[in-house]
């Protein structure tokens, strides 16, 4: 079964930029659509952004747009995210997992923006 392990959360100051990593094992993410989401203190988890199994085809919730950058490399196997321009209201954990959220979900990775 397809394991997700996200990384690279961090404490930073509005403004600031992180890069998120999700690293997948004991299974491909190579043909699936893959997205990040998050959820913060008292609210439901929402998708942030998706990227389709080509590359070719990314989708960003308004609230990051021209923010944050979804991509993916398949032969790693990996996920990113980078989040630059970061406000207090990015403050959340964010976890990634396919498009369909077929996968168990992982632990997240904590992001927290301070003003």
């Amino acid at each position: 079964q397809l394991q997700l392990v996200e990384s690279g959360g961090a404490l930073v100051q509005a403004g600031g930029s992180l890069r998120l990593s999700c690293a997948a094992s004991g299974g491909t993410i190579r043909y699936s659509g893959m997205a990040w989401f998050r959820q913060a203190p008292g609210k439901e988890r929402e998708s942030v952004a998706s990227i389709d199994w080509r590359r070719s085809i990314t989708s960003y919730a308004d609230s990051v747009k021209g923010r944050f950058t979804i991509s993916r490399d398949n032969a790693k196997n990996t996920l990113y995210l980078q989040m630059n321009s970061l406000k207090p209201e990015d403050t959340a954990v964010y976890y990634c997992n396919t498009q369909k959220q077929a996968a168990r979900w992982g632990q997240g990775t904590q992001v927290t923006v301070s003003s």
